[in-house]
């Protein structure tokens, strides 16, 4: 059953971005894959039931999304992938970025984002 959304042409565009910025966040490293995923979820449940409903089927995706959603929670797996990233752009950054100003406030906010991301519940046991 579809409800009326205003705007659910915004919504399904911000689903559809958001998820392919995902999955280009796969393969260039920096680029998160689980925030634009979660932000796919959230504006397809808006915008477009069908992606959506494909979202939280997908093997991989799936998981994540209905952990956060039901939980707020991450998996410890998601959290050790986010860290090492995180890890691996701040050598990236202190090794090419000139300006010492950007690299500490890159830095800096990757670490406020690991200290959040690792505050977050882990999802419950699988019966």
């Amino acid at each position: 059953m579809t409800r009326p959304t205003r705007f659910r042409w915004a919504w399904w565009l911000l689903a559809y971005v958001s998820l392919g910025i995902g999955i280009v966040g796969i393969f260039v490293p920096g680029l998160p894959t689980t925030v634009f995923v979660l932000i796919s979820a959230w504006a397809a449940s808006h915008g477009s039931e069908r992606l959506h409903r494909w979202l939280l089927a997908h093997p991989q995706f799936g998981p994540l999304i209905v952990n956060w959603q039901r939980h707020g929670a991450v998996s410890r797996k998601a959290k050790w992938m986010a860290t090492a990233t995180m890890a691996l752009c701040a050598l990236i950054m202190l090794w090419c970025v000139p300006l010492a100003w950007v690299k500490w406030f890159s830095i800096g906010s990757m670490a406020c984002v690991c200290i959040w991301l690792w505050m977050r519940p882990l999802p419950p046991p699988v019966p």
